[in-house]
This record gives structure tokens, C-alpha cells and sequence, in this order.
């Protein structure tokens, strides 16, 4: 299976930045997308940012033009570079692996890394 390590969260004030990284490992054969998703207190969790295989990237509205997400092929590692963050940016944030075998989709997840933005 696909293993997920998370690292680069923390606390930072309003307006700084910070950088996510994400190591996957295991049975990487088949990963088509590697994406990012957060969690905050009462919320549900919501999307980020995608980047496929051939590289594409999708955003959420709210991150658009804040958040740059980037991946290292060789070493099977993606990126969240996060600048301009807000308080409202404060959230668990989960890397994620998509999966195709045999025309099924799976998903895997890692721990979640705590962001914090203060004002």
C-alpha cells in the first residue's frame, strides 16, 4: 500500500508562510494525483489544491493565488508552498495519494499536520 509522511506545518502570523511536504512511499506504481486537503475546528474537509501526473493543478477559490502546489517526481513528493496566510487558513492539513489499479480509484491518506495562523 501507499504510505503518506507529512511535514512543514506549524505556527506563523498572519501574512507569513510556510511550506508542506509530502513523502510517498510503498506501492507508488499507478499514483495519478497527489493532493492536499485541510480540516478546521466544526468544518468539514474540504480541497486544497491537486496536481495530477502530467502535472495540472487545481485550487480552491479561497487559496487561489496564496497556495502553489508542486511536485517532485523522482522523489514521489508533493508540495503546499503557502504565503499570505490567514487566520482562517488554521486547519489540519492531510496530504492525499489517488490511486488507479485496474480502472479502480483509491484514495490514501497521511496523519494531517496541524497549520496555526495567528493574527
Amino acid at each position: 500500500q501507499v504510505q503518506l509522511v507529512e511535514s512543514g506545518g506549524g505556527l506563523v502570523q498572519a501574512g507569513g508562510s510556510l511550506r508542506l511536504s509530502c513523502a510517498a512511499s510503498g506501492s507508488i506504481f499507478g499514483i495519478v494525483a497527489m493532493g492536499w486537503y485541510r480540516q478546521a475546528p466544526g468544518k468539514p474537509r474540504e480541497l486544497v489544491a491537486t496536481i495530477t501526473r502530467a502535472e495540472s493543478t487545481n485550487y480552491a477559490d479561497s487559496v487561489k493565488g496564496r497556495f502553489t502546489i508542486s511536485r517532485d517526481n523522482v522523489r514521489n513528493t508533493v508540495f503546499l508552498q503557502m504565503n499570505s496566510l490567514k487566520p482562517e487558513d488554521t486547519a489540519v492539513y492531510y496530504c492525499n495519494t489517488k490511486r488507479l489499479l485496474y480502472g479502480v480509484e483509491y484514495d490514501y491518506w497521511g496523519q494531517g499536520t496541524q497549520v496555526t495562523v495567528s493574527s
